[in-house]
C-alpha cells in the first residue's frame, strides 16, 4: 500500500477515537493479564456488526469476511495478520492508520480458499515460539475460525491455553467518558433519522426503497455499517420487525410501518431505537400493545442498576408480560451495545455479569398479538439511579395523515 502523507490523513479517517483512549484500554487489559499470569492474548474478528473485539484495540473496523487476527502480548504492542499482498510488498493497514502496533504481516488468504486457512495460524505459532509464551488467552473463541483454532492447539502443545473472553468483555462493557463521547453521537445521529421517516414513508413505496433513503441518510451522517429491520402490514395484521431479504411489500394507505434501525454511528459506537408509523389512524389494538411495551421498557430502565443481575430483570419482564396475558420473551429483550451490535451484559437467565455504572444497554420488550405487535426500543445508559435514556425520539406511535 503506497503511503498517504500525514497532511491529509484527516481526509481518509472521518472519526477517530482519542489515543489517550486506546491506551486506557491497553493499561487495562495487561493489568488483567498480569493478574491472570496470561503471556498474550490471541483474537479473531471478520465483520463490524460483531466483532468489536479487534476494533477495541486498534480503533480500525474488520469488514466483508476478511479475517484480522491480532496478537496482544502483555509486554510489548501487538502484532495484526490480516488479507494482504505477503512480503516484501507493504503491509496493510496504513502506517498513518495504527497505533500500538508493531508488526503487520499479511497474506493472501481468503476463507473460501480452504488452502489457505492455516496461513495466519502459521503465524501466529511462529509469534509465540518465538516469544517463549506459556500461557495464551483466547478471546472470542465463538468468532474464532475452526481450522485457525485448530492449527494453534496442535502445533502448540506446550502452551496452555485458556479462555480469556469472560474478563476482556468485563472491561469492555463499561464505558468511558471518551466512549460515550461516541455512543452518543450514535443515538443523535438515529433521532435524526426518524426525524426524517415522515419525509421518507408514501404510500406505493416498497419496503426496500424506504431502507434504501434511511441507509443513505446514515452514511451522509457518519454511520459505517446499518442493519434496518422493519415491515409493513394493514391494520388487523402485525407488522414485524424482518431482514432486509423480505422486505419487499409496497407500502399502502391504511399500513402501519415498523422501523428499527441499529447502526452505529461515527467512530463506530451501535446504538439500536425502533418506532411504528401509522398511514392514517392508529389501530386501537395496537395502541393498546404500544402502552404495554412501553410501560415495560420504564419498568426495566428504573431497575437496571449497578449491582442487578440481568437474569432477574429477565425474569421481570416475562412476569410483567405474563400478568398482561400476552407471549413472553424467549429471546433478547434488552442487551450492551458498543462496538459490537449485541454485546454483554445479555439480559438472559445465563448471564453472570453484574450491571455497572457506565454500560450502554438497548432495552425493547414485545407486547404481541394475533392482530398487532409493539415493539419500543431505545438506548439507556446505566447510573446509580436506573437506567436513563439516550435517544431523544418521542415514545409514541406516530400517525401521518398526509
Amino acid at each position: 500500500m503506497k503511503a498517504i502523507p500525514a497532511a491529509i490523513v484527516h481526509e481518509r479517517i472521518r472519526s477517530s477515537i482519542p489515543t489517550r483512549e486506546l491506551e486506557r484500554r491497553w493499561s487495562a487489559l495487561r493489568k488483567m493479564m498480569k493478574a491472570d499470569g496470561i503471556d498474550c492474548l490471541v483474537l479473531q474478528n471478520d465483520n463490524q456488526f460483531l466483532g468489536g473485539y479487534c476494533r477495541y484495540l486498534t480503533d480500525i473496523p474488520t469488514e466483508q469476511a476478511y479475517p484480522w487476527t491480532i496478537v496482544f502480548p502483555r509486554d510489548e504492542e501487538m502484532t495484526i495478520i490480516i488479507h494482504g499482498a505477503a512480503a516484501p510488498a507493504p503491509p496493510g493497514p496504513f502506517d498513518w492508520a495504527i497505533r500500538g502496533v508493531k508488526e503487520r504481516i499479511n497474506h493472501p488468504y481468503l476463507r473460501t480458499l480452504h488452502y489457505t486457512n492455516t496461513l495466519d495460524a502459521a503465524e501466529v505459532v511462529k509469534l509465540i515460539k518465538h516469544r517463549k509464551d506459556k500461557k495464551v488467552g483466547l478471546v472470542g473463541l465463538g468468532a474464532m475460525q475452526a481450522a485457525f483454532y485448530k492449527h494453534l492447539t496442535e502445533n502448540l502443545q506446550s502452551v496452555e491455553f485458556v479462555e480469556a473472553t469472560d474478563q476482556v468483555d468485563r472491561i469492555k462493557a463499561v464505558k468511558s467518558e471518551d466512549e460515550l463521547v461516541f455512543v452518543r453521537k450514535a443515538v443523535e445521529t438515529q433521532d435524526m433519522v426518524f426525524a426524517a421517516v415522515p419525509t421518507i414513508i408514501r404510500p406505493g413505496k416498497f419496503e426496500y426503497e424506504v431502507r434504501s433513503e434511511i441507509t443513505r441518510v446514515l452514511t451522509d451522517l457518519g454511520s459505517e455499517e446499518q442493519l434496518i429491520m422493519m415491515s409493513s402490514a394493514p391494520a388487523g395484521a402485525p407488522a414485524a420487525n424482518i431482514h432486509s431479504f423480505y422486505q419487499n411489500r409496497q407500502i399502502q394507505w391504511g399500513d402501519q410501518i415498523i422501523i428499527m434501525i441499529e447502526p452505529n454511528g461515527p467512530g463506530g459506537f451501535y446504538g439500536e431505537i425502533g418506532r411504528t408509523w401509522c398511514l392514517g389512524d392508529a389501530p386501537k389494538e395496537l395502541l393498546k400493545l404500544w402502552d404495554v411495551a412501553l410501560e415495560g421498557q420504564k419498568l426495566i430502565a428504573g431497575l437496571t442498576k449497578p449491582g442487578v443481575r440481568p437474569g432477574d430483570l429477565f425474569n421481570t419482564i416475562n412476569k410483567f408480560l405474563g400478568s398482561k396475558g400476552l407471549p413472553l420473551e424467549q429471546r433478547l429483550f434488552a442487551h450492551g451495545q458498543g462496538y459490537d451490535l449485541v454485546e454483554r451484559p445479555a439480559f438472559r437467565v445465563e448471564e453472570d455479569m453484574l450491571l455497572q455504572a457506565n454500560m450502554v444497554v438497548a432495552i425493547h420488550p414485545t407486547a404481541a398479538s394475533p392482530t398487532a405487535f409493539a415493539w419500543c426500543c431505545d438506548n439507556f445508559l446505566i447510573t446509580e439511579n436506573g437506567g436513563v435514556r439516550l435517544h431523544k425520539t418521542p415514545q409514541e406511535i406516530f400517525v401521518i395523515n398526509c
